[in-house]
C-alpha cells in the first residue's frame, strides 16, 4: 500500500483555530493584538504561507491558511511559542497561554474556500464584538476590513515596517518594490468576485452579508471537512492550485 502523502504538504488549505488555556483571554488589548499581527506578517512571508482570511477574538484567533514549503506545525509552533513569550513578559505571568495546540481542518478549496472567507470573517459579529455588517466593514481586527481597502492590510511586512518607521523623513521603503504574498492574496480573493475592483470588493460585501442569517456553522469546524487528525485525505492532497490569468492589476474576468 503506498505511503499516505503528509499532512503538512505544501498547498494545502486549512482552517486554523487556537484557544486560550481554561478559555482565558489571548488578548488584553490593541496592543496584544498588533504584537500578534506583526509577528504573524513575518512569518507569513518568511514561510511563504498565505493567508485568506483570519479573526482574533478575545480568547481565541481563525486563520485559514495555504502552506508553502514550511510545514504548518512549524509556522504556527512560531507564532504561538513567540506569543506567547511575549504575552507573558508583557501581563507578568508564567505557564501556558494556550488550550493544547492549535486545531486545523483541512479543506476542499472548490467547495469551502469562499465560505470559509466568509465563516471566519463573521466571526466577531457572531461572538458580538461588533453590532452590524457596517461596524464589522471598519473593525480591524479582521481580514474582513482588509479585503474591503478599509484598512491597510496588516500582514504586508510593509505595512508594519512603516508603522515602526520613527524618522518620516527617511522612508523604510523608498523605492516600490514588489507586492507582498498578502497584498496578492487579497488580490487573488477579489477575483473570484469581479473584474475590477470596485465591482469586487461590492459583490465580496454582498457576499458575506448574505452569509450572516447563517449562524455558527459546525461542518466548518470539522463536520463536513476532514480533521486533521484522521479521514481520508487522498481526495484533497496534490491538487493544483487553479490558475489565474492577470493582465495588471484587474484586467480579466472573473473565474
Amino acid at each position: 500500500m503506498p505511503r499516505q502523502p503528509r499532512l503538512d504538504a505544501p498547498g494545502l488549505l486549512q482552517h486554523v483555530m487556537a484557544r486560550g488555556i481554561e478559555r482565558r483571554k489571548i488578548f488584553f488589548d490593541d496592543k496584544d493584538r498588533e504584537s500578534f499581527l506583526e509577528r504573524f506578517a513575518g512569518i507569513l512571508e518568511e514561510t511563504q504561507t498565505q493567508c485568506y482570511a483570519w479573526a482574533l477574538i478575545p480568547n481565541h484567533f481563525h486563520l485559514l491558511l495555504r502552506t508553502g514549503p514550511t510545514p504548518l506545525s512549524k509556522v504556527m509552533r512560531k507564532l504561538m511559542t513567540g506569543y506567547a513569550v511575549t504575552f507573558n513578559k508583557r501581563h507578568k505571568r508564567a505557564g501556558h497561554l494556550f488550550q493544547n495546540r492549535y486545531k486545523s481542518v483541512i479543506c476542499e478549496e472548490d467547495p469551502y474556500l469562499l465560505e470559509l472567507i466568509r465563516y471566519i470573517h463573521l466571526n466577531p459579529l457572531r461572538a458580538k464584538l461588533v453590532q452590524d455588517l457596517n461596524e464589522l466593514d471598519k473593525y480591524p481586527w479582521s481580514g474582513h476590513s482588509a479585503i474591503l481597502g478599509h484598512h491597510k492590510n496588516v500582514l504586508s511586512p510593509q505595512h508594519s515596517k512603516t508603522k515602526n518607521n520613527k524618522n518620516p523623513d527617511h522612508p523604510v521603503n523608498p523605492v516600490k518594490k514588489e507586492k507582498s504574498l498578502a497584498e496578492k492574496t487579497i488580490e487573488d480573493v477579489l477575483l473570484h468576485f469581479g473584474q475590477t475592483q470596485k465591482a469586487a470588493c461590492r459583490r465580496y460585501r454582498e457576499f458575506v452579508e448574505k452569509g450572516i442569517a447563517q449562524g455558527r456553522r459546525p461542518e466548518f469546524q470539522g463536520g463536513g471537512l476532514v480533521r486533521s487528525a484522521g479521514g481520508n485525505k487522498s481526495g484533497l492532497l496534490g491538487r493544483k492550485k487553479e490558475r489565474r490569468a492577470m493582465r495588471g492589476y484587474w484586467g480579466v474576468e472573473t473565474l
